[in-house]
């Protein structure tokens, strides 16, 4: 299935919005880098892959803004031990 990443600035946020919910990975910007900071996909979305697909999609738009990011969330930690082959995307 594919959704929309909408980049919410405002509140420094990449989000899907899906069926009246939000998934979402919270950010903060040091020294030109995206560290990503909590992500957080509700219990009606769960179980099924959508924290994977989010952070993949928030990657690829942190790779084309030409930054990098900083793993600070338990999740995106894990991710990156589990993935090798992102660790370019990673500061």
């Amino acid at each position: 299935m594919s959704y929309t990443l909408i980049h919410n600035a405002k509140e420094c946020k990449y989000e899907y919005h899906i069926d009246g919910f939000i998934a979402y990975i919270t950010y903060n910007v040091q020294n030109g880098n995206m560290h990503l900071t909590q992500t957080i996909v509700p219990d009606e979305l769960a179980g099924k892959g959508l924290a994977k697909t989010l952070l993949e999609a928030v990657l690829e738009q942190i790779k084309k803004d030409n930054k990098k990011a900083v793993a600070q969330c338990s999740y995106i930690v894990n991710y990156l031990e589990k993935h090798p082959e992102a660790k370019d995307l990673f500061a």
